[in-house]
């Protein structure tokens, strides 16, 4: 049966998967070699060439989910989209990127373009003519975030998609936050896909990975610069990944459907002075949203209001973790200003809405009327301890 004509949990439980031949196992066998026979064979294997077995096999289903010909798995989200900016960028070419992005691709542009003597325009903003008046005759891509980190601003897809193909410029997306499960930026026409697979990918906290997923051809282009770069990802960590993966349309919708119900409920709080979340119809992009998601995602952030401390409210939840990453089945939050977005400078932060009050929410699976009380009573210890 072809791919494309499978329901989405059969392609998270079954594509990609490698048939225990020999002893019949109900999950795919890991292969840890770093060496394989190059004589008479099809494929000449080599983990820094993302060939391994279980590199293949697993780049399958996530090319499966995003609807693209190919993909490759690399070590970090980071290493994802360096080696994809490199792939298709050089000296003279020009980058037109969104100015709400995640800090470290905002780091890594600034940081390591001036370099290799690739230009780049942040936008002024996230509409289609914030990109339009970015565009350089040496524009060669155009790399938007959406839903972004931290803010939920939301991009549109086809505007952006169209924009690029009518002058002859690439697309790409970081599609991390909605993951394949609420948004297929593919099928609107956005050329490549790249997610920090350490995020829903993962799912548990416990593995660093990357991804990008494209046209065969694309992804060819992006596998001659990654193995001289040789950011490919160890076949355990592969192999942890596939198992993670099986149920990702579970674990995304549960927690997508989870956070809807947080948002609603912050968006009320007294004690919170503004939620970010494209699901409320408050929110300024809600039915764009509502027209290329699937689903809202699981990610949002909320203000508190001035007279509170966002450090130390942290500090006193119980149930719901301060931690560094996101898309865990566990509900983790944090201070972007101290963490993702440390690397911009103060002003940088106040430019794109970041401020010391807001907090990221990543929301679990767990019961919502734990979080709920697990907030509630962080609130009155620090309303009580002033």
């Amino acid at each position: 049966m072809s791919d494309k004509k499978l329901g989405l949990n059969t392609i998270c439980t079954h594509v990609g998967e490698i048939k225990d031949e020999q002893f019949k196992g109900a999950v795919s066998p890991m292969y840890l070699s770093s060496s394989y026979e190059f004589l008479d064979v099809d494929v000449k294997r080599y983990p820094r060439y993302f060939n391994t077995p279980n590199q293949e096999f697993l780049s399958k289903k996530i090319a499966a989910l995003e609807h693209t010909e190919a993909a490759m798995i690399f070590g970090s989200g980071m290493a994802a989209i360096s080696t994809m900016f490199l792939a298709f960028l050089k000296q003279g070419d020009h980058l037109v990127v969104q100015n709400t992005l995640y800090g470290g691709t905002v780091n890594f542009i600034k940081e390591e373009f001036p370099k290799y003597g690739i230009e780049y325009t942040f936008t002024n903003g996230y509409e289609l003519k914030d990109f339009k008046a970015a565009i350089q005759p040496n524009t060669k891509l155009i790399h938007i975030e959406t839903p972004s980190n931290p803010l939920m601003t939301i991009t549109d897809i086809t505007a952006i998609a169209k924009l690029g193909k009518s002058n002859n410029i690439l697309t790409s997306i970081d599609n991390t936050f909605a993951s394949p499960i609420n948004q297929s930026p593919i099928d609107f026409g956005i050329d490549m896909v790249m997610h920090s697979a350490t995020k829903y990918f993962g799912g548990h906290s416990d593995i660093c990975a990357g991804a990008v997923a494209s046209s065969s051809e694309h992804i060819e282009r992006i596998w001659n610069v990654g193995k001289n770069l040789g950011g490919s990802l160890s076949d355990m960590t592969v192999w942890m990944l596939e198992r993670s993966m099986k149920t990702l349309g579970l674990r995304v919708k549960a927690q997508t459907k989870n956070a809807m119900k947080m948002a609603k409920w912050l968006d009320k709080h007294p004690k919170v002075s503004k939620v970010y979340y494209p699901g409320l119809k408050s929110h300024p992009d809600y039915k764009l949203a509502k027209s290329q998601m699937k689903g809202f995602g699981a990610m949002l952030s909320f203000e508190l209001t001035d007279d509170l401390d966002a450090y130390k409210f942290q500090k006193q939840l119980k149930l719901i973790k301060s931690s560094m990453s996101l898309a865990g089945i566990e509900s983790t939050v944090i201070s972007p200003h101290l963490t993702s977005h440390a690397l911009l400078t103060q002003e940088e932060r106040d430019k794109v809405g970041i401020s010391d009050q807001l907090i990221r929410f990543s929301v679990g699976i767990e019961e919502t009327r734990d979080l709920k009380l697990d907030i509630e009573q962080a609130f009155e210890k620090i309303v009580n301890r002033k």
